[in-house]
């Protein structure tokens, strides 16, 4: 489904237990309702894909799509 408006670029972060992933998504600035950028389906389920992928530590799948990092927890 593609939502007419202007597409736009931002980096979304998925985090897991393990890791922090950094991907960039493309969002729509809908022309009927311009206060918000919005998703549309296919980037939904690229994020679903990728925290899917990271909480198996699937990471040069993850590679692939974004930057991942280590995540660090506070001592």
């Amino acid at each position: 489904m593609h939502i007419p408006g202007k597409r736009v670029k931002r980096t979304r972060l998925i985090q897991t237990e393990k890791y922090v992933i950094a991907v960039e998504v493309e969002l729509v600035i809908p022309v009927d309702d311009p206060s918000e950028p919005c998703y549309e389906s296919e980037s939904v389920q690229l994020l679903r894909e990728i925290k899917e992928h990271a909480e198996r530590g699937e990471v040069a799948w993850l590679m692939k799509k974004g930057k991942v990092y280590a995540a660090v927890g506070a001592a």
